[in-house]
């Protein structure tokens, strides 16, 4: 009897052009033209960028977030400019191809574009970033175009913006009317017009984000927003299980690396106490 013919074997995942090539903002706008998924992920540290770039993440986003994830605060909005320096310059030791984005912090932008030149420069010049991200839509256009005009490629991110949670009133979707979706929209061409290479969109719904990723040009990262945008991004700690409490809707948890940790620290007290470590084989022994 004659063997089956085997199942053809699915394709190799598409990657940007090449993996052995530093991702750039060109190629991202490249993997936009050819319908090629961007993969984004927060870090915040040297090992996590390391792991990160072995898997062959696109785009590492040195996040804001970094203030509850690391750093123990209650919201993204007590981070300074110098403890996100800190954190990019040591995810930047860790890459080699990915595209590094820097979180422009509360304050560090809003209040003069002069300012937010110097501060977005020092992303670069001191941190090693490739580009930098803030917040805002038509209020920070023409602070874009200021970065812009010193050579700073520039991330947008609009709809649910975290440094404006007590504006928005918590953490919610936006764009769920039919005027705050225009208003968003708009913003997102507007931040296109003003030179930004690209535009998170967060917790809006999937069919905005669909419409904005098909009227920009540049390429669209989503978190929360659905299947359609140009590609995803995800905080690394929420995807890997580490925080506590349940993940957002919108996060999938690929591992429960808390869970882990805290059976493996538990393991280790179990033992220390009852004296089973370091047993022999962990321990030194004396010349002969």
């Amino acid at each position: 009897m004659a063997d089956k013919p085997k199942a053809a074997a699915k394709p190799a995942p598409a990657y940007a052009a090449d993996r052995a090539k530093p991702v750039t903002v060109a190629t991202l706008l490249d993997m936009k033209r050819k319908g090629l998924k961007i993969a984004m992920l927060t870090a915040y540290d040297f090992p996590t960028a390391r792991i990160a770039e072995e898997a062959g993440v696109d785009v590492i986003l040195v996040g804001d977030s970094v203030a509850m994830t690391k750093l123990g605060y209650e919201s993204t909005l007590p981070v300074t400019m110098d403890e996100m320096l800190h954190h990019v310059k040591a995810v930047k030791r860790g890459l080699s191809r990915a595209l590094l984005v820097a979180d422009m912090p509360y304050l560090s932008y809003e209040l003069d574009a002069k300012e937010a030149a110097r501060h977005a420069g020092r992303f670069l010049k001191e941190g090693g970033a490739h580009a930098v991200k803030l917040e805002g839509g038509l209020d920070v256009a023409p602070i874009v175009k200021e970065l812009v005009k010193v050579n700073v490629p520039v991330f947008g991110h609009v709809g649910l913006t975290p440094q404006a949670v007590h504006r928005l009133g918590g953490y919610r979707v936006q764009g769920r009317r039919p005027e705050d979706a225009e208003r968003i929209a708009t913003e997102a061409r507007v931040l296109e017009g003003a030179g930004c290479c690209a535009i998170v969109l967060e917790c809006v719904p999937a069919e905005l984000a669909r419409e904005i990723t098909r009227r920009v040009q540049i390429p669209t990262i989503g978190i929360g927003a659905g299947p359609h945008c140009d590609g995803q991004v995800l905080v690394s700690d929420d995807m890997l299980g580490l925080t506590e409490g349940g993940p957002t809707k919108f996060v999938k948890r690929y591992a429960d690396l808390r869970g882990q940790a805290v059976k493996a620290f538990s393991d280790y007290c179990r033992e220390v106490r009852d004296g089973q470590f370091p047993g022999p084989e962990h321990s030194f022994t004396s010349p002969a």
